[in-house]
């Protein structure tokens, strides 16, 4: 190896001018200062990505908790196995649910404040079934002069805690409304029947809601609203109000339940089963009914307590008890999630799945007696 003058050999590279490796603008300078600023960049990075990292996590602890808290709520409970007796019981029930689902969607037909002799005949085919279970009546108010009323039937318990189920019987506009609602009103009427002169350890109130459909939807003027509003301003305790809406949808097709964002992820894409929905306050009382529910009946069941924020998690009359700071639910086909029949004038009689209607109504009579007779917290 040779050298020449003002300069060095070295076995790191050729000979520079001025200076060996340390030198500068040697090549082992600029390698260590490429290194160097690479540190450095990594540096700045390990920062956002530890941040970025957290927030991953924190995103995937946030989604299992929701899942618990959400969707996590039906509880593992042995399904019976329906004897001769019961399932008697389920026949009897479908031919009552049909006979009342005819009076109310065909006999009188689209029944709202812009049709008010159908709403009365509506109004007064309720208070007359009733009155086979005990003495009703009618809580009368008005919307803009017109006169309507929620008719209310109370099955005094030992207690003046309170179970309410309710049911609305008027229907939207262009509708004979079989589905929406009149089996949540025959659901009611036959809940009613099958507690006639039972004493309870709670007062069971069964109450026919007017105005749920629009344009007083979520307005002051729904007829549940008005009896929540009663309800508080008596300081009445309630322990349970179920709301009944829709409860004659069903289909075993693969792909015939639709959900709102992001249920789709956790919840059948086969529309056979009847749902309870709540908000989070009312997460024991969703909780209480699945249990209940699955207990006495085989019937497909789901449920969530959520966001009443949500799509369709508040579109009933259950909505007005929590305005009321009351625990409420909703028991549901799901509505337009399943029914494409909705508000439409195809939601007809012909459309009812009886039998499952039946099967259903027959797992609530259960659900309201042991609700109405559970211990007191």
């Amino acid at each position: 190896m040779s050298a020449g003058a003002g300069g060095s050999a070295t076995p790191d590279g050729p000979v520079t001018p001025g200076g060996g490796p340390g030198a500068p603008g040697s090549r082992t300078q600029r390698d260590r200062a490429r290194v160097g600023a690479r540190l450095e960049r990594g540096g700045r990075r390990r920062p956002l990505l530890w941040i970025l990292g957290v927030l991953a996590l924190l995103v995937v602890g946030a989604a299992v908790a929701a899942w618990i808290l959400m969707i996590r709520v039906k509880p593992s409970v042995e399904r019976p196995v329906l004897d001769a007796r019961q399932q008697q019981e389920i026949t009897a029930l479908r031919t009552s649910l049909r006979g009342h689902v005819e009076a109310l969607a065909v006999t009188i037909g689209e029944r709202h404040l812009a049709k008010p002799q159908s709403l009365e005949r509506a109004a007064s085919y309720i208070e007359t079934r009733l009155a086979r279970a005990g003495d009703p009546h009618r809580e009368p108010f008005e919307v803009e002069g017109r006169h309507c009323a929620n008719v209310v039937l109370e099955l005094p318990g030992t207690s003046d805690r309170l179970v309410i189920v309710g049911a609305h019987y008027d229907t939207a506009f262009g509708t004979p409304g079989a589905d929406d609602n009149a089996t949540g009103v025959a659901a009611l009427l036959e809940i009613a029947a099958a507690l006639r002169g039972t004493i309870s350890k709670r007062t069971v109130r069964f109450v026919a809601f007017v105005n749920e459909e629009p344009p007083h939807f979520r307005t002051p003027h729904m007829g549940s609203a008005v009896h929540a509003r009663g309800c508080k301003a008596a300081g009445d305790t309630i322990d349970a109000m179920l709301a009944l809406e829709m409860l004659g949808s069903f289909s075993s097709e693969a792909g015939s339940q639709r959900y709102p964002s992001p249920f789709s992820w956790f919840y059948p894409s086969t529309g056979d089963f009847i749902a309870v929905v709540g908000n989070l306050a009312s997460r024991s009382l969703v909780r209480d009914c699945l249990e209940h529910f699955q207990r006495a009946s085989d019937f497909p069941v789901e449920g969530v307590a959520t966001f009443a924020s949500l799509p369709g998690i508040d579109w009933s009359d259950h909505r007005s008890f929590w305005a009321q700071g009351y625990p409420a639910v909703m028991w549901t086909d799901t509505a337009l999630f399943r029914n494409r029949n909705y508000h439409e004038a195809s939601d007809t009689l012909a459309t009812i799945d009886f039998e499952s209607c039946a099967r259903v109504v027959h797992g609530l009579i259960s659900v309201v007696r042991e609700l109405a007779n559970r211990d007191e917290n």
